[in-house]
């Protein structure tokens, strides 16, 4: 078994491979079974290319039916998001990880 994957260009991958987020649009999940592939997008000036791993459909798994207690947990984490370490309240929306607090919280003292 060669230890180097196969490389392919963008958009040409063969049929049967298929990224985990083209798995996802089917329905399916990669089920633990090896990347087998490559998929390279080149980039200008000099940067790497952007690499996407590439899996068997047919081997692939259908995605796992959400759950009530899944379900609750991906409610709660997602609120969890939304509250300000600083202030305590619920903002509405996901606290930026950038700023680490609500934008209040973050710009309280600066004026423009």
């Amino acid at each position: 078994m060669s230890a180097t994957l196969p490389v392919y260009p963008w958009h040409l991958a063969p049929e049967g491979l298929a990224t985990r987020r083209q798995l996802r649009a089917m329905d399916l999940r990669p089920g633990g079974q090896p990347v087998v592939a490559e998929l390279q997008r080149p980039r200008r000036h000099g940067r790497p290319p952007l690499v996407g791993y590439l899996y068997r459909v047919d081997q692939a798994k259908p995605v796992r039916p959400m759950t009530p207690g899944r379900t609750r947990a991906l409610a709660a984490a997602l609120r969890a998001r939304r509250i300000c370490p600083q202030c305590r309240q619920d903002r509405g929306y996901c606290i930026p990880t950038s700023l680490g607090t609500c934008a209040s919280c973050a710009f309280e003292g600066t004026t423009t």
